[in-house]
């Protein structure tokens, strides 16, 4: 029985490694649909490998980091056509990334439900801004070392490489961290707002990024909308899909992006999706801390109420609360 136990998680890990080293090659041959050239490396808006990896790492452990770095691995045998020392360095760097990320975050108690405004700037600043130096500087020096780009080029490629890197955690991850979760509501519950939500998203985004005049604050109401009638799980989709559109209206070269050379695009993406990611997260863990607290409060006054009640004398069988009461004839 102990043995077959054992058979039984380790044939468990096995599929789980499979398995995210298989999405994590489609999700990069996904990102790779976008790829832009900066000072002659190749780069993307948006990376999702990073978000599917700290996603991952924070639902099963560490123990799943072998199918991050297969599927790192796999994806830049797919870009080289060949396996060098470089892209074995290159590996361990985004494997290494949301690895750290991982330890930063559940070192300062990060909870995955992200239903605390703390969780939300652990993850911005430590999952992301902070976790992704580790992939970029990797990366862009492998780049320098091999001779592939002149010192002169690093920050101009390790800024673009950092971004796409942060762009993925902001925009995949929560939204991968809010699907074990979400319920479909009721026929009768808010299906009609939810569809407006997503329309209104749809077409407030396209107008947004194929407009040639600057309309892209027609994003952010939409956001908030999201976010306050739906949290996270409103609030997550939208930005992916804001960012998806914007990247897509980018490297087309169309609507606000056009007449802009490539690392003028690239920062105006960051700038836009990062936006976009602050305010999806942030504001959707002050509504869901702020239910939350609201909630906590009913119950305890519920509770409250309750023990009052139990403590509160009850009427005497006889003449009131104060027990019986005895006539005076006078005798």
């Amino acid at each position: 029985m102990i043995r077959s136990e054992k058979t039984r998680r380790r044939a468990v890990l096995v599929l789980q490694i499979l398995g995210i080293t298989a999405v994590y090659y489609a999700s990069a041959q996904l990102g790779l649909l976008r790829q832009v050239e900066v000072q002659g490396s190749v780069v993307t808006p948006l990376w999702p490998p990073s978000g599917i990896a700290l996603a991952s790492l924070l639902y099963l452990g560490l123990r799943i980091w072998p199918a991050i770095a297969a599927g790192a691995l796999l994806t830049i045998m797919s870009i080289t056509d060949s396996l060098t020392l470089w892209g074995v360095a290159v590996t361990a760097g985004s494997t290494l990334a949301p690895v750290c990320s991982f330890l930063a975050l559940r070192a300062v108690g990060f909870r995955t439900q992200l239903d605390r405004l703390r969780d939300g700037v652990a993850l911005v600043f430590l999952g992301a801004l902070g976790g992704m130096v580790i992939s970029a500087t990797t990366g862009t020096g492998v780049q320098v070392l091999s001779g592939g780009q002149s010192a002169s080029q690093f920050w101009p490629v390790w800024a673009a490489w950092w971004a796409g890197d942060a762009m993925g955690v902001l925009m995949v991850t929560p939204l991968l961290l809010v699907l074990h979760k979400v319920r479909l509501p009721r026929m009768d519950d808010r299906w009609a707002e939810a569809l407006a939500v997503a329309v209104v998203a749809v077409t407030s985004t396209a107008i947004a990024t194929r407009s040639p005049l600057s309309m892209i604050y027609l994003l952010f109401p939409v956001l908030v909308w999201a976010a306050l009638r739906f949290q996270l799980a409103g609030s997550a989709p939208c930005a992916l899909l804001m960012s998806v559109m914007a990247i897509v209206a980018g490297t087309d070269g169309v609507g606000p992006f056009a007449d802009h050379s490539v690392l003028e695009v690239m920062l105006n993406l960051c700038i836009l999706n990062g936006c976009v990611a602050l305010t999806a997260l942030l504001l959707a863990a002050i509504v869901t801390e702020h239910n939350n607290i609201r909630h906590e409060t009913e119950l305890a006054c519920e509770e409250l109420a309750a023990l009052v009640e139990q403590l509160s004398p009850g009427p005497s069988p006889e003449g009131g609360p104060d027990g019986p009461r005895h006539r005076w004839d006078g005798a």
